[in-house]
């Protein structure tokens, strides 16, 4: 009836309207920042993040390390009568040799890495030994740490030391821990701290106290990861420090460098001087690459112990932050590889590794920045010199074996890789017969979900 309430003019039921409501208000990128926080976090946590750090890191820093020595090393071999890409070669045929040597330590199972200790620590020794021998033994710098092998090719013992140590050192904590002699202190130093007490005399015979230094941080790494006692870690500390003071006290070229930490006199620290001019020309985003001012003969040690400096001046504070962004990567995986494995063995030697790499690159960096003494050591991966290139590549190779080793790795990487012989679905191969029909279940094969419910438990913490 017109004018009954709920009629219209039409006749047609009347169009029930919803009410809209008002949208919530957001914060403009709230969102978008809030899921790329999730999404960074489930990438940081998966089983294969340590393995891809530690690979891509370590190839990024090799491959950015030999265009940075190609820079800084022209004007010194053309100084020296060289063609200008002499250092470039040397290096370069040192990282294709490293790359065998990493990809050979990546393959290696962890039994052959324990089997390998005793051989490259005797090995070490000896070599550390003929550097003293008059004939054999030749000084660089001041420092007479090194073997002539013919021609322009040298090789540094202390560096396969720093290598020995970690091997052997981790290989004897896991043994000490699998009888439970931890928990005596004398088993906890001996005979891990004489042996490297022996190595550390026989580099400081040689006058080479960065590399000491280097061994030391080593030792205190092993023994912290050991679960050492606080009062006997602190022991260990002291007599280390007193040890180091008087060796510095006994040489004026150690109290200068000593002297030069933050100093601004360029006559009595000329070389770490002008390692802050190079830096401080780099600006934002650097003068340009092969553009650095002060490789030519301003910068001693340009290609070498200063090779951060001049990637600060070509490459500005963007490449040196990218520098600590790889270094950092290899740290945090490093640890991650140890803090997430069941295997003691694998725990101590990547720690040791870890620490090794870490600590000489904050010594390096951290000299040229001026907070640091100069202590005459490398940047790992990235300095010219293929004696400290090789061990530190074959160190890599083995956080490589034990991040893919982790049980959770193993599985993912199972999973990635091609499986041959897999029957296509829906059919069968030709000349065989089907199991359909046949009353039993059709045959499993070697499939992602099989391997990966066979794998054991990450052991995550």
């Amino acid at each position: 009836m017109p004018g009954s309430p709920g009629s219209s003019r039409t006749g047609r039921p009347p169009v029930q309207r919803t009410v809209k409501r008002p949208a919530a208000v957001r914060t403009p990128g709230r969102g978008t920042v809030a899921s790329l926080i999730v999404r960074a976090r489930r990438a940081w946590d998966r089983p294969l993040t340590a393995y891809y750090l530690i690979l891509g890191g370590s190839l990024l820093l090799t491959v950015l390390g030999l265009v940075m020595v190609y820079s800084a090393s022209q004007i010194t071999a053309l100084q020296k009568a060289l063609p200008g890409s002499y250092f470039f070669r040397k290096q370069l045929l040192a990282a294709v040799i490293g790359t065998g040597l990493l990809l050979l330590a990546a393959r290696m199972p962890v039994r052959l890495h324990r089997a390998l200790a005793y051989p490259i620590l005797a090995g070490a020794v000896a070599l550390m030994a003929l550097v003293q021998v008059p004939g054999i033994g030749i000084a660089v710098n001041g420092n007479q740490n090194w073997i002539a092998l013919g021609g322009s090719f040298q090789i540094q013992p202390s560096e396969i030391g720093k290598l020995a140590l970690v091997l052997w050192g981790a290989d004897l904590i896991a043994r000490k821990q699998d009888k439970r002699l931890l928990t005596q202190w004398k088993h906890m130093l001996v005979p891990l701290v004489p042996v490297a007490f022996m190595l550390l005399g026989l580099i400081m015979v040689g006058g080479d106290m960065g590399t000491a230094i280097i061994l030391t941080a080593i030792l205190f790494g092993l023994l912290w990861l050991a679960g050492a006692p606080t009062r006997l870690f602190v022991a260990v500390l002291s007599f280390a420090c007193v040890i180091g003071f008087l060796l510095i006290q006994m040489s004026p070229n150690r109290l200068g460098r000593f002297a030069c930490i933050g100093s601004s006199d360029a006559t009595k620290c000329w070389q770490a001087v002008h390692g802050i001019y190079a830096l401080a020309s780099g600006g934002l985003f650097g003068s340009g690459l092969g553009a650095s001012v002060e490789k030519w003969g301003q910068l001693p040690e340009a290609h070498t112990d200063f090779i951060f400096a001049v990637t600060g001046e070509e490459l500005g504070l963007g490449g040196t932050l990218s520098v600590l962004a790889l270094f950092a990567a290899l740290g945090y995986a490093g640890i991650r590889v140890a803090g997430r494995t069941e295997d003691p063995f694998v725990r101590y030697a990547a720690g040791g590794v870890t620490t090794w790499i870490t600590v000489q690159a904050v010594i390096n960096i951290g000299a040229v920045l001026g907070l640091l003494p100069i202590a005459g050591v490398p940047l790992p991966l990235f300095s010219y010199g293929g004696s400290a290139l090789l061990p530190t590549m074959f160190a890599i190779g083995l956080l490589i074996a034990f991040a893919r080793d982790e049980p959770a790795a193993r599985a993912a990487l199972a999973m990635r890789q091609p499986r041959f012989g897999r029957k296509r679905a829906g059919g069968s191969a030709p000349g065989r017969r089907s199991d359909r029909g046949s009353g039993r279940e059709p045959r499993r094969w070697n499939t992602m979900r099989r391997r990966a419910s066979a794998a054991r438990p990450s052991g995550e913490r």
